[in-house]
């Protein structure tokens, strides 16, 4: 019997010693647990640590990687609530997304697989630029005949990728792990203001415990949205006279 590598790319990082016993069955070949990561499909397992999913779209339920060190996951509750705002807001169809301090790019492959035109994922760790790669492949994959979502992954640091930008959008996901300071964090909110469309929605998350983030001119408070140890800023840009 065959088992496609694509088994092995899932199931060799869950379960090592269950593919063990496959080999001892006749299942797998030696060959096979000897293979690099690469050969399988799979990421580095240096590189990879747990998973998320795609909570609903096109792409529902599909597994995505999560780098190993470096970046802080959003939690599947607080990105359930984060898209169910968002949809109220009529936030995601159709919207040009820019996910900064992407990390795995969830929150961008979430905002595609429900219908957002085009993501632009902004990462300067190497290794979670990988994870998107992958990700976005999984994702794309996932979507219809002639219906291939635009994602493009930079890997840079926000404020580089700010400063040399020149496209627009319509949905901003800002996710930084929690240790970036508010120096850093203020350089990225003045950058990003030139980037933002008139009726753009930016999402800036950050620890509960956090002090709130000072406002650049340009860009107007909404609301601050609590869950747990999670806090979810809610920004707009300022209308023009």
């Amino acid at each position: 019997m065959s088992i496609p590598n694509a088994f092995f790319s899932e199931f060799a990082l869950r379960s090592p010693s269950a593919l063990l016993s496959l080999a001892s069955s006749g299942l797998v070949t030696c060959s096979t647990l000897l293979a690099p990561p690469d050969r399988l499909g799979m990421l580095a397992p240096s590189s990879v640590e747990g998973v998320t999913r795609i909570i609903s779209g096109f792409a529902g339920s599909l597994t995505l990687k999560v780098p190993s060190a470096g970046t802080r996951p959003t939690s599947d509750r607080v990105r359930e609530a984060l898209f169910s705002a968002l949809e109220a807001r009529d936030a995601i169809a159709g919207a040009r997304v820019l996910d900064l301090y992407a990390g795995s790019g969830a929150l961008a492959l979430e905002a595609i697989s429900r219908g957002a035109a085009s993501a632009v994922l902004v990462e300067k760790s190497y290794a979670a630029v990988q994870v998107c790669k992958a990700n976005a492949a999984l994702v794309t994959g996932r979507a219809g005949r002639g219906e291939r979502p635009s994602i493009r992954i930079i890997g840079k640091p926000a404020t580089s990728y700010l400063s040399s930008a020149l496209d627009e959008f319509d949905l901003v996901f800002i996710d930084p792990p929690y240790e970036v300071g508010g120096l850093e964090l203020d350089h990225v909110l003045e950058g990003l203001v030139p980037r933002l469309a008139p009726d753009a929605v930016v999402a800036l998350e950050r620890s509960s415990r956090s002090v709130a983030p000072a406002w650049p001119a340009g860009l107007a408070f909404d609301k601050v949205s609590r869950y747990g140890e999670t806090a979810i800023y809610w920004l707009t840009p300022e209308p023009t006279v």
